[in-house]
C-alpha cells in the first residue's frame, strides 16, 4: 500500500490554491494531485514526502485530511493495460471503490485504485502485477 493524501474542499474559488500553499509553505513536496469534483465540494488526492505531516499541517489549517491507503500498479502503457488489471480485480471478487491513472513515459502507465480488503496488494502481486511499494517509486 502508498499513502495517499486525501482532502475535502468546498467548492470555492481559491480553495485548492489555499491548501496547496499550506502545504508549500510548509515544504511539502507535492508529487501529484487529482480533484474530482461535485457541485458543493471536491476532494483532492495527492502524493506527497510527507503525508502524514500534510494531513496535520491540513487538519490545523480547518480542512478535512486524511492519509488513505491505496494501491498503485505499474502496467504496460497500451491499450488493454488497464482492462487487464481491472478484469483481474473483478474475476477475484474485488471491488475497486475508486482509481485514476497517468503515465510515466512511453513504457508504463500506473493506476492508483482504491480496493476494499486487506489482501489485494498481496493478491495483485501473486498475479503478476507489478504493485508499486511505496510513493517515491511511482514519481518517477
Amino acid at each position: 500500500m502508498i499513502s495517499q493524501l486525501t482532502v475535502f474542499l468546498a467548492n470555492e474559488r481559491g480553495r485548492l490554491a489555499a491548501a496547496c500553499r499550506t502545504l508549500a509553505d510548509a515544504g511539502v513536496n507535492m508529487s501529484s494531485l487529482v480533484l474530482a469534483d461535485t457541485a458543493d465540494f471536491g476532494v483532492v488526492r495527492i502524493f506527497c514526502d510527507r503525508p502524514d505531516e500534510a494531513a496535520a499541517l491540513l487538519v490545523d489549517a480547518g480542512y478535512r485530511a486524511a492519509v488513505t491507503p491505496v494501491i498503485a500498479v505499474r502496467v504496460p502503457n497500451e491499450p488493454g493495460g488497464l482492462a487487464r488489471l481491472l478484469e483481474f480485480c473483478d474475476e477475484a471478487g474485488m471491488n475497486v471503490e475508486y482509481g485514476y491513472c497517468y503515465s510515466v513515459g512511453d513504457d508504463a502507465a500506473v493506476d492508483v485504485l482504491k480496493i476494499d480488503g486487506d489482501d489485494a496488494e498481496e493478491r495483485l502481486a501473486a498475479a503478476g502485477f507489478d504493485v508499486v511499494r511505496d510513493e517515491g517509486a511511482h514519481a518517477a
